[in-house]
């Protein structure tokens, strides 16, 4: 599959609390994120998952927000603002080829790869950077849509992941989406 970024537009539906009724975030990071973590969410959009990653971290905690679009990050600046949680948040505006995580070296407790690896140029790339910026033992929840990658694809990914030093943990049940925990 060709790969294509999401246009910023579409993150007005993405961030809609319609998509709670196929996924529910706190749920689904009630198992990985706890108050005091650094967390990396690649891709974040407008913010669905990046508002209950910074309410979870705590302010002690950061929220790391690296996306290619700077609208999309315009946005969620300005809905982390609305819910005051913009404090936890580290925002970057990254290139094409690069999560842009200068300085970043072995300090992520959790990588959030929500619907977005798939997206990349490269996802050998992609993992090579998170693994580099992850601590040892930090886990990577990738979760790609069912419907949009097919699980041939989707075990490349996990190839590309193991390649970077990352072992499959778990294979937990998110809906309508092929997912994979990491460990490094």
């Amino acid at each position: 599959m060709p790969h294509s970024v999401c246009p910023w537009w579409l993150g007005y539906l993405l961030a809609s609390p319609l998509r709670r009724l196929q996924y529910h975030p706190a749920a689904i990071l009630t198992p990985y994120v706890h108050e005091g973590m650094t967390v990396l969410e690649p891709g974040p959009g407008m913010g669905f998952f990046t508002l209950e990653l910074a309410r979870r971290v705590g302010a002690s905690g950061r929220v790391v927000a690296v996306d290619i679009q700077p609208k999309m990050l315009d946005r969620l600046k300005r809905r982390a603002a609305h819910a005051g949680l913009l404090a936890r948040l580290d925002i970057r505006l990254a290139r094409p080829d690069s999560l842009g995580l200068a300085g970043a070296a072995g300090a992520v407790d959790f990588v959030l790869a929500f619907a977005m690896v798939h997206e990349m140029p490269s996802a050998a790339s992609f993992f090579r950077e998170a693994a580099e910026a992850m601590k040892p033992g930090a886990r990577l929840l990738l979760a790609e849509p069912a419907g949009h990658v097919k699980p041939a694809m989707f075990e490349a990914e996990l190839a590309s992941a193991a390649a970077a030093g990352l072992q499959v943990s778990d294979r937990p049940v998110i809906r309508r989406s092929l997912a994979a925990v990491l460990t490094k």
